[in-house]
């Protein structure tokens, strides 16, 4: 462990702060293990709120410093010996197996690097994934959004790749687990639910499902990064609409009308938007890792490490919220259960670890979804005002890079990792870019086809002639977080190359100009996309569309739009992306996404309440990709307005060069 710079504690100590240098050393490890956004080094008022240019270089020197160390996770695959190290510490512990899954305690995509144990084991880099070790064999489950990727980051004879839901873990867990074995999971890490399923496969093995005080991987991972500290800040009524009480008592009244005395939150994008603050313990999301138990009269107590909340995000949370150390959450649970209260519990998301706790303390669970995660889904007036603002700017940013794309492409030695980059630029040009909402995909050619493909200095292509090249980016502005994909021609587009990115356009705008009465699903819609495509015997293996925050997390439910089953409504608020694509593997990719809000739509005669979507997305789609034989009038009409659209809001914005590309680039078909 460094400890800390002499030049800090002058620094600090010049300014009447005598630090402990131990306690500082631990809080910027902290600091140091979350990641740094685009906004700058606002992690600084956790140290000194009053540092200036001299203190804050220094702090900003070291905080470098301790985030080079190396924590194991940059290695892909990851070295053999790691499995073998954990197998030797499940024999040790008498443990036949051991669950590993891509999560943390809160089960959200992305996660801090301590809780990277998957990526640390395998050198996975995907959002969603799960291993099994054995004795003598090992399984890594992947859905198919990964089934090249792994291929490329993992030692597939050492971790055998299965594609979900073609094969699940549990079907897995019930013809390999060995009769009377003990597989073992962590209890943080594991759903209420996802223990039910794995403790029935174990059971049809002959074996038992095992929770362990203490995560093996942790035992045998050396310099495991510390939790994360980034400061937690205020966000404005003028961004959320309304303010944290009038949403504390909101919320309370639905939990009891469940029947429930106080509900357990989980998910901190929830704990975020509730309590009216953002976050950036971790990556590209702006929320702050914690539990928190919201009881019938609104009062909340939060479970955050204090370090992280400045004194001024105290003041603002106010006295109705208690903040707590983490730690205490467990006595806290003990003392609802000896009171005998009702606590809801969101089953598919919440750790079992805190269930059980309940349960044993006298608790009563009742089972129904996180009370926060359908309000927050529905995004008030001044919530949708600041999300069509971001998207305006993004439009711009996004426009300005598709004409210099334009313009650099012909040469044929652009890169991905630099057009990357000048996305990245352009949109912190803006000058209200907080961060990217995801790290950008960036493919040429075959690369595209990789659905979550992250271009490396290793794997990077050049955007070659007669190539299609995806880029799919977003960012994270305090009024709002978009995501867009384009995919563009490089020089001239084979036949192929445009029939099936006008089948995928199809799709989209199908989905855009749909139409549908109140109670319709998400499921009940993706056929609109996929139609065109199926007529071709083509599909594609990910989702149509997820849910987006409001600054908050790119990917938020409960709605979607996928084959896969759901029964929530959308209902108006909404932001839902739109994203059918098509994937050739070793050739290319397409995918066309735009973001869209449900809202009511007036149809004359309507014999009850009809939705549509608003397309909130602006810049334009590559017409030269589209063959306009492919297209009906209806559809042609909608290109044609939705660019005429791009070019009138878009256009007064951008410089002289990207204007007239514009006026080309959005002509009407």
């Amino acid at each position: 462990m460094s400890s800390a710079p002499d030049d800090v504690l002058q620094l600090l100590r010049r300014r009447g702060r005598d630090t402990d240098p131990s306690a500082l050393n631990s809080l910027m490890r902290g600091v140091a293990a979350a990641p740094e956004g685009l906004a700058g080094p606002e992690w600084v008022e956790l140290i000194a709120p009053d540092s200036d240019a001299e203190l804050t270089k220094a702090l900003t020197a070291w905080r470098a410093e301790l985030a080079g160390a190396d924590d194991g996770l940059d290695a892909a695959p990851a070295p053999a010996e790691r499995l073998a190290l954990l197998r030797t510490e499940l024999a040790r512990r008498g443990i036949d197996g051991f669950v590993v899954p891509r999560a943390d305690e809160h089960q959200g995509e992305y996660v801090a690097r301590r809780s990277q144990r998957l990526a640390w084991l395998t050198g996975f880099r995907g959002s969603a994934g799960l291993v099994i070790v054995l004795a003598d064999r090992a399984a890594i489950f992947i859905d198919g959004r990964y089934t090249l990727a792994v291929r490329g980051q993992v030692d597939t004879a050492a971790f055998v790749p299965h594609q979900i839901p073609e094969e699940s873990p549990e079907a897995w867990i019930a013809e390999n687990l060995p009769k009377g074995g003990k597989l073992g999971f962590d209890p943080w890490l594991q759903t209420v639910d996802g223990h039910e399923r794995f403790a029935r496969a174990c059971q049809r093995a002959g074996g038992s499902f095992v929770a362990v005080e203490s995560n093996p991987v942790d035992t045998v991972w050396r310099d495991r990064p510390p939790a994360p500290l980034a400061p937690v800040l205020p966000h404005p009524v003028e961004f959320a609409g309304e303010t944290s009480e009038a949403k504390r008592t909101r919320i309370a009244t639905i939990a009891t009308s469940k029947g429930a005395d106080v509900a357990l939150l989980t998910a901190p994008d929830s704990i975020a938007w509730l309590l009216n603050v953002r976050g950036g313990d971790v990556p590209r999301t702006p929320f702050a890792l914690g539990f928190a138990l919201l009881h019938a009269d609104g009062h909340l107590d939060l479970y955050m490490d204090r370090r992280k909340v400045p004194d001024r995000t105290l003041a603002w949370l106010g006295n109705a919220v208690t903040l707590a150390p983490p730690e205490e959450l467990g006595s806290a649970l003990d003392t609802l259960g000896k009171m005998a209260r009702r606590v809801l519990v969101e089953t598919s998301t919440a750790p079992h670890w805190a269930a059980m706790r309940l349960q044993q303390a006298g608790a009563t669970l009742v089972r129904e979804a996180d009370p926060v995660a359908l309000p927050k889904a529905c995004k008030n007036a001044v919530e949708l005002a600041g999300i069509r603002a971001a998207h305006h700017r993004d439009g711009g940013a996004v426009s300005r890079f598709l004409g210099w794309l334009a313009r650099e492409s012909k040469g044929g030695k652009l890169r991905e990792i630099e057009a990357s980059d000048r996305l990245q630029a352009l949109r912190q040009q803006t000058g209200q870019l907080r961060d990217l909402s995801f790290d950008t995909i960036s493919g040429a050619g075959p690369n595209g086809a990789i659905v979550h493909y992250h271009a490396s200095k290793a794997t990077e292509r050049v955007l070659q002639p007669g190539s299609l090249y995806l880029v799919d980016s977003g960012g994270q502005y305090r009024d709002g977080t978009t995501d867009i994909t384009r995919t563009v021609a490089i020089g001239t587009p084979s036949p192929e190359m445009r029939d099936r990115f006008t089948r995928v356009l199809k799709g989209h705008i199908a989905l855009a100009m749909a139409r549908f009465p109140a109670g319709t699903t998400g499921s009940q819609l993706d056929a609109l996309a996929r139609y065109a495509l199926w007529q071709a015997g083509l599909d594609y293996d990910h989702g149509t569309g997820h849910g987006v925050g409001a600054y908050l997390s790119v990917h938020e439910g409960p709605h979607r739009i996928s084959k896969m089953a759901n029964n929530v409504a959308l209902l108006p608020g909404m932001i839902v992306s739109n994203e059918p694509g098509y994937y050739k593997t070793d050739a290319y990719g397409i995918r066309i996404e735009n973001l869209v809000a449900v809202r009511e739509a007036a149809i004359d005669g309507a014999d009850r309440r009809y939705y549509e979507f608003e397309t909130l997305t602006l810049a334009p789609i590559d017409l030269a990709c589209v063959e306009p034989g492919l297209l009906t009038d209806p559809e042609r009409d909608w290109l044609n307005a939705y660019h005429r659209r791009v070019r009138e809001t878009v256009g007064p914005d951008v410089d002289e060069a990207t204007r007239a590309w514009l006026v080309e680039a959005t002509r009407a078909l």
